[in-house]
């Protein structure tokens, strides 16, 4: 037995699963094997590792019912007669009391409330065990030939328990029982090592972690992060970046799911949160707390803008999030491959903060309409492309930082507008008016003169 416990720690060191799956594993094998060996199809046969002993217990379990979950003989013949089959249910499904759900009652898998009170029990509450597929604690109790200690003690069962009776032990096997353990120890490590690689990333999820690029098939890459493999999709790429394989680079765990052939693992390089959590790894005062990011906004490839704000005094935010000569944000930007990153300092003012979020323009005014979420920003004559920025990439990431609606004006173009407005008179309208109507009149009697005059002529 000493080997077994080797090979059991080796087991989960490998592969990083918990001793306790290892051993349920095992017991389940054993069961499997037990009851091939002997013909016992159909039957609930247990296996338990006895630390003790350093061997396996096994047992046949039978699950605890009432009288009315059970098919009488009369019902049993008159579905008979109709045609009728009964419903069927799984091995170890808790059975509830419903009046149109009833099995049928079989002395090898079943055993009646008020006969399994009769019985010594011993209940160990380390033997519970859960379903495979509910999950729900079902309270297991071991038959005892020893009689009970104590006079009107008795042990609480329940509709739905299992009640184990031992069986002979055997120490060796045939081949296809040993087979068919061997098959179960397998399928059972592999289900154990995907649900244990799916609870590591799971707790990653929303995390930058390193990864080395394994395949590219059809526009796909498939990197290595280690125990799992993640998949970044076309639209988690950055656009114009290009992968090699042996690649390393660092990938945000967007989203982890459960899958039949293992737990997928998606990966990107394009969302926002990725500029955030570089920020956390790069930016100690981030890291501490001392400086929170507020808002991100981001262009994947060509340029990003995150706004940050200092909860202790005498830190500087920009300060610390660009380093010393540009240390920490170049390491940033190197790794995105070269995209641009607009360091924002936050401010509880919305005029202030959509005015630092225009960054690098320079701006005059801030005029804010809070129903409309409209903010009106007024800017120098030769700050309107910087403001802008190329194709209106500035402005637009601003407008997505804040959440507000950004219009931009020039000094220029507010007094242009302003002038009809003030200048603008009811006098002056009317003389426009009259003068366009003189007009309209008179064209009509100019071209009935030259009408007058082409037939004089003829």
């Amino acid at each position: 037995m000493n080997e077994f416990i080797s090979a059991i720690d080796q087991i989960c060191e490998e592969k990083g699963i918990s001793r306790d799956k290892v051993i349920e594993t095992v017991e389940m094998a054993i069961a499997a094997a037990y009851k091939k060996d002997h013909g016992l199809k159909g039957l609930s046969i247990r296996a338990d590792y006895n630390e003790k002993s350093e061997d396996f217990d096994v047992f046949q379990a039978r699950l605890v019912l009432d009288p009315e979950m059970v098919w009488s003989e009369e019902e049993l013949a008159e579905m008979a007669q109709r045609g009728e089959e009964e419903e069927e249910t799984r091995e170890l499904e808790i059975v509830e009391p419903i009046a149109d759900r009833k099995i049928r009652f079989n002395e090898e898998k079943h055993l009646f409330l008020e006969n399994a009170q009769k019985l010594n029990l011993v209940f160990k509450e380390e033997d519970a065990r859960k379903f495979e597929e509910k999950e729900e604690k079902f309270n297991v109790f071991l038959v005892s030939e020893k009689k009970k200690e104590g006079k009107g003690k008795k042990i609480k069962v329940a509709v739905g328990d299992e009640i184990w009776f031992a069986l002979a032990g055997k120490e060796s096997y045939g081949r296809i029982a040993a087979q068919t353990a061997k098959q179960v120890v397998i399928q059972r490590i592999r289900e154990a090592e995907r649900e244990a690689v799916f609870d590591e990333f799971k707790n990653k999820e929303g995390e930058v972690i390193s990864a080395t690029v394994q395949r590219i098939e059809k526009g796909i890459v498939f990197v290595d992060i280690g125990k799992g493999n993640g998949i970044m999709f076309p639209e988690d790429q950055i656009p114009g970046e290009y992968y090699r394989i042996g690649q390393r680079l660092r990938v945000y765990v967007a989203e982890v799911k459960k899958d039949v052939k293992g737990p997928g693992i998606i990966v990107s390089r394009t969302r926002p949160e990725m500029i955030v959590e570089l920020f956390h790894l790069e930016v100690p005062e981030i890291a501490a707390g001392s400086v929170e990011v507020k808002a991100v906004a981001r262009e994947a490839g060509s340029r990003s803008k995150i706004a940050v704000v200092s909860v202790e005094d005498g830190v500087d935010a920009i300060g610390a999030c660009v380093g010393q000569r540009g240390t920490r944000v170049q390491a940033i930007i190197n790794e995105l491959g070269g995209e641009k990153v607009d360091i924002i300092e936050w401010s509880k003012d919305p005029a202030k903060f959509i005015g630092n979020s225009l960054s690098p323009a320079k701006v005059i005014n801030v005029e804010v309409k809070e129903k409309e979420k409209i903010a009106l920003v007024q800017v120098p004559e030769d700050q309107l492309s910087l403001a802008i920025g190329k194709q209106g990439q500035n402005v637009r990431l601003a407008a997505k930082l804040t959440g507000w609606k950004i219009d931009i004006l020039t000094e220029a173009s507010q007094q242009a507008e302003a002038v009809p407005e003030e200048g603008a008179k009811p006098q002056d309208e009317d003389a426009t008016a009259q003068k366009t109507e003189k007009k309209k009149a008179v064209k009509p009697k100019k071209t009935k003169k030259k009408e007058k005059v082409k037939k004089e002529e003829k």
